[in-house]
């Protein structure tokens, strides 16, 4: 099982930049890659970022490229999201997810999927204003 909490979230001009932060709590499990994905209202939610625990490869949403930047921790199972240039449009709550430990290797086609995403915080709302 794995235990995910998010903190950094909050109301910021557009411009400034931003960190978010996911502490993970995995128990026996081992971690295998961490993400963030971000859903605005009456919007589906979106994948920015992930990072393979390990190697530590990075994929980014194409709306975030440039400007987002994903990186972990290892030794205290934690990963951030470095957020700069933000702009109204980045406003939505912002998840932290990781998948288990047990399915299929983080890979550039599946990443965007939330079926490869078993596991999810509770959120951290980011709010940009112009």
């Amino acid at each position: 099982q794995v235990h995910l909490v998010e903190s950094g979230g909050g109301l910021v001009q557009a411009g400034v930049p931003l960190r978010l932060s996911c502490a993970a709590s995995v128990g026996t499990d081992t971690i295998m890659s961490m993400g963030w994905f971000r859903q605005a209202p009456g919007k589906e939610r979106q994948f920015v970022a992930a990072i393979t625990w390990s190697g530590g490869d990075t994929y980014y949403g194409d709306s975030v490229k440039g400007r987002f930047t994903i990186s972990r921790d290892k030794g205290k199972n934690t990963v951030y999201l470095q957020m700069n240039s933000l702009k109204p449009e980045d406003t939505a709550v912002y998840y932290c997810a990781a998948p288990s430990p047990y399915g299929p290797a983080l890979t550039s086609s599946n990443v965007y999927s939330l079926v490869l995403w078993d596991y999810w915080g509770q959120g951290t709302q980011v709010t940009v204003s112009s």
